[in-house]
């Protein structure tokens, strides 16, 4: 009976204790990715009131001083975001003051949304014209605004996603830093700086796509991303012929399915060895061609090798090659 009367009363003091947890309002969240270094627990709670990540079982304080970095106000919807936000634009190196100079509005109306009158508009246009004349100082500033709205003509024609144009930014800008540029064409630097982003973001692109979209020829851009990669050390391993297969499945509009058995023939093929020396784009082709045979979704050769930039020739070439030694049974 005492033994009970004695568990019941540590029962009761727990339950006080976690009232007067709850008292000092403590906001605890689980934390599932982090693991306690002593007692390898996974049951990670945060201590906001005391600003500690602290693990639940032994006690162990992670981490201390936790900060809040996000805003002090909520949205519910992007125009309540837009209206309650209090910053610019993030910082960008595809502009050649990276974004952080101001710009006069070319809607003339005053802060209230009001109409300006004329004396004010050519007053304005004025303004405008000294603004965009005094943000380029100098002519480095000059040659990297041409360079970098070159550089984002030729990734708007190939529909690349922003990473890969602050990539090439990058590139550019350290290309400049160095004094890569002197003796070389501003536009056959710029293709090859974003020929090489597109490699390092896995978003590749031919040389010949690129020169096709850009004022340089293929030989210029390939003897240009040599000499970056070389001046820059820039180590990117070979193009894999899996980087191409969505991009292609996706302009044939085959099925998912289909991709992910191009994907498959690939993988095996690269650990037999038979995409080595070979071109990317014709290997890629080659499996896509097989996938949609195999689902029944399949599309002509002509069709493969017009979205692939490879000839009809490649395709068949390659797909001889795979479906002989990787033993796949094919009736066409």
């Amino acid at each position: 009976m005492k033994t009970e009367v004695i568990e019941k009363e540590k029962v009761v003091e727990k339950e006080k204790n976690k009232d007067k947890k709850e008292s000092k309002n403590v906001i605890l969240e689980k934390e599932e990715e982090l693991v306690c270094p002593i007692c390898k627990s996974k049951n990670i709670i945060k201590d906001y009131e005391r600003a500690e990540i602290v693990c639940a079982d032994c006690g162990c304080v992670l981490q201390q001083n936790l900060f809040d970095t996000g805003p002090e106000w909520r949205a519910f919807d992007h125009e309540q975001r837009v209206k309650r936000s209090r910053v610019g634009a993030p910082i960008t190196y595809t502009i050649h003051d990276k974004g952080l100079s101001t710009v006069i509005d070319w809607r003339n109306k005053d802060s209230y949304g009001k109409d300006i009158s004329a004396e004010r508009r050519a007053q304005l246009y004025r303004l405008r014209k000294w603004q965009r004349r005094i943000r380029v100082s100098d002519a480095s500033e000059r040659n990297l605004a041409y360079a970098l709205s070159e550089l984002d003509r030729i990734a708007s024609k190939l529909g690349l996603p922003r990473n890969v144009r602050e990539n090439a930014a990058i590139l550019y800008r350290g290309a400049v830093e160095k004094g890569l540029i002197r003796g070389r064409s501003i536009e056959g630097v710029a293709a090859a700086a974003l020929y090489a982003a597109c490699r390092i973001c896995k978003v590749p692109r031919t040389l010949d796509e690129i020169a096709e979209v850009s004022r340089v020829d293929r030989k210029e851009i390939g003897r240009t991303y040599r000499f970056l990669t070389r001046e820059l050390n820039i180590k990117l391993a070979p193009t894999s012929p899996i980087d191409y297969v969505p991009r292609f499945a996706s302009e044939l509009n085959l099925p998912g399915e289909v991709e992910s058995k191009a994907i498959a023939i690939l993988q095996k093929a690269s650990e037999k060895g038979l995409t080595s020396g070979r071109g990317p784009t014709g290997v890629a082709a080659a499996a896509i061609y097989i996938a949609s045979v195999l689902h029944g979704t399949r599309r002509t050769q002509r069709e493969v090798a017009d979205v692939a930039g490879v000839t009809e020739v490649t395709i068949r070439n390659r797909y001889k090659e795979l479906t002989e030694h990787l033993d796949i049974d094919v009736t066409l």
